[in-house]
């Protein structure tokens, strides 16, 4: 509040977001809450099963071997690791096919959880004797080469809110009213800011809804540093037709807390997760603007049957033993199921300087996107 005060009684959303989830010693993400899993806000799917990370795995094979075949590192690099339950979960799975993997590197900005990674990653190499080399870097290297991976971290950047009045977009604030936050509507929002459909669409008075500019430049960032190799990402989100669908009124900005969805952003600030749905054609759009190859888009759904989880499933569970399964197949349904994580949750990839990217997989239609979009 006391920066709202400085800033003449009105903060732009994003700088409230940021400050909330990444505020040294106050923020979400900086604080020692505890955050995923059954006892904290979230679960994700790497918490929910390591049949998750095993089904990456599967779809990885063919890049790690690319790198090899080019004389290169096998190494993955992977954005806000959670708990570290993907990142144990591939390398177990590269364990027991007994493919090396040369280094695992995890950038993460909470010191909370970066300790639990360490420790739990530590254990894994002690169990298994795994010579995978970890470390946790402060920064994305330049021209980095091999697999960039973030499961549910987009969804975390900082976004504006924005909201339709008069036949105008304006910005959405904050400010303080009897000594609580609340919405406050800004300036007019430049044209040159807004993507198209926003700008040619029929909208409602009091159509509210998000714009991403750091999402957008952090994939730009990204891309521009990966020299050879493959992004994947996992999120909730939508490409702009549906994203900013004349239907959607209230924007998709939410806060979590103990597993409960909550739609006001400014609840208990600091110690809710606030989130916003990605937007997905601006983020490929983002990544071919620093020359990736190409870009891929499916549902988690068939991402993960492509990708053979269901034989998975079969390889490491018995289904004749209910006792033994039935956590298998609970799993299975909550990452596959269309009303679960199967359809909202998209994956999304690009590679650069590779011969082939995710060979076998289907491409989504990216509307407003030319050239080098399909496989």
């Amino acid at each position: 509040m006391a920066e709202i005060a400085s800033q003449g009684g009105w903060m732009a959303f994003s700088r409230y977001m940021e400050m909330a989830l990444y505020e040294p010693g106050m923020g979400y993400y900086s604080a020692g809450a505890h955050k995923l899993g059954a006892g904290g806000d979230f679960t994700t799917a790497p918490e929910l099963s390591p049949l998750f990370g095993a089904a990456i795995v599967s779809s990885l094979l063919p890049i790690l071997e690319g790198l090899r075949a080019q004389g290169l590192p096998t190494q993955i690099l992977e954005f806000g690791a959670g708990t570290g339950k993907l990142a144990e979960s591939i390398l177990t799975r590269l364990n027991d096919l007994g493919l090396p993997l040369d280094s695992y590197d995890i950038i993460e900005i909470s010191p909370d959880l970066a300790q639990r990674q360490e420790a739990r990653l530590k254990a894994l190499s002690e169990k298994l004797s795994i010579s995978t080399q970890c470390a946790w870097p402060s920064s994305l290297p330049s021209n980095f080469k091999g697999i960039i991976l973030a499961n549910e971290v987009i969804d975390a950047i900082s976004c504006d809110a924005i909201i339709y009045r008069n036949g105008f977009w304006h910005w959405q604030g904050v400010t303080v009213i009897d000594g609580k936050l609340a919405w406050s509507i800004g300036t007019p929002v430049e044209q040159s800011l807004l993507p198209e459909v926003l700008l040619t669409g029929n909208f409602s008075e009091g159509y509210v809804t998000e714009l991403h500019a750091p999402a957008n430049a952090w994939m730009r960032q990204v891309a521009k540093h990966l020299d050879t190799g493959l992004f994947l990402t996992f999120d909730y989100g939508f490409p702009e037709n549906e994203y900013y669908h004349a239907q959607r009124l209230e924007g998709t900005l939410m806060a979590h807390h103990r597993h409960h969805a909550i739609q006001d952003p400014f609840h208990l600030p600091g110690l809710c997760d606030v989130t916003t749905h990605v937007e997905w054609s601006q983020i490929a759009r983002s990544a071919l603007e620093e020359q990736a190859d190409d870009v891929y888009l499916s549902n988690q759904a068939s991402y993960l049957l492509d990708a053979g989880i269901g034989d998975i499933a079969l390889e490491i569970g018995d289904p004749g033993n209910p006792e033994t399964f039935l956590p298998i197949s609970n799993a299975l349904q909550k990452l596959l199921s269309e009303a679960e994580m199967g359809e909202l949750f998209k994956v999304f990839a690009f590679t650069k300087n590779l011969s082939a990217i995710l060979p076998g997989y289907s491409l989504e239609d990216l509307p407003g996107l030319r050239g080098r979009n399909r496989l």
